[in-house]
Parts: C-alpha cells; structure tokens; sequence
C-alpha cells in the first residue's frame, strides 16, 4: 500500500519497477492482481516517488515502465488517454476520434477507460461527458474531482 490523498494505491506488477496496476480504495472494475506479481512498496520505489511528486503538484508527466497486455480495441484506448496533457481534458467521443475510432464506438470507449489498470498515471480522470460533465470514475467521482482540481481544471 502507497498512502496518497486518494487513500493508500495498491501499486502491482510482474516484476520490480515494471507496474501494471494502481488501484484506489473500493474502485469499480479493479484490475485482477495476478498471484505472481509483486505488490509491495519496495518493488515500485520510482513509481512511489513520482505519485508523490505528482499529488505535490511537482510532476505533470510520468515516466514509468508499465505492463498492461489487452486488447487492440482497449490499446488504442489507453495510448490516446497516455497522450493527453496535464490540466487538459476531451470527452469520450474526442477520445475516439483520436484514437481512429468510429464515433459509433463512445461507449465502448467508455468501458475501455472504465477499465484502465492505472488510476493516476493513465489519466482517464481527464475524460469528461460530451456537456462537460463529470462522468463515471472507477475510482469514485470525488477522487475524480481531486485529480482534476489538483491539476487546475476544476476550482
């Protein structure tokens, strides 16, 4: 466990410094751990260091090994919402546009970032409803609130 201002993340991976999975406390569609990966704070000591860095407002861009084997569909996902920057955020369907696919697949979309094994790092508390609304967050919509003020998006 890594206390944050999010509670304490589960942070997890097949091996030292190569992270495949942060959960927050009670998140929705939590990534299944698998027995072999290791999950203690000592095997991540660069991805600890810049979550912290990240929630003292000190780093807007992480530069960590990750794991997260899946589908095309969801990779495609994934790599649009790695590219969005700090304090910046894009609907569901820019999403899709970005990452080439059909307007018709937003809610597909959706379930793909609903399902993001990396609360924080890969950003989908960025991704907002087609009004601007706050939408679904895995992690709750008051820690989506959090990361979103944190980095100036929200007053």
């Amino acid at each position: 466990m890594h206390p944050s201002p999010l509670g304490d993340l589960v942070l997890a991976g097949p091996e030292p410094d190569v992270l495949a999975s942060i959960t927050v406390p009670d998140q929705r569609h939590a990534t299944g751990v698998q027995p072999h990966w290791r999950r203690d704070d000592t095997a991540f000591t660069e991805a600890a260091r810049q979550l912290d860095a990240y929630f003292a407002g000190e780093l807007r861009e992480f530069s960590l090994t990750l794991s997260t084997p899946t589908s095309e569909f969801r990779r495609r996902v994934w790599e649009a919402l790695d590219a969005l920057p700090y304090g910046t955020t894009i609907t569901y369907g820019e999403l899709a546009r970005r990452a080439g696919l059909p307007a018709a697949s937003v809610r597909a979309v959706g379930g793909a970032v609903g399902r993001n094994p990396l609360s924080v790092v890969r950003p989908c508390h960025r991704v907002m409803g087609a009004n601007g609304s706050l939408t679904g967050y895995a992690g709750g919509l008051d820690r989506k609130r959090f990361l979103l003020r944190l980095e100036g998006v929200l007053l």
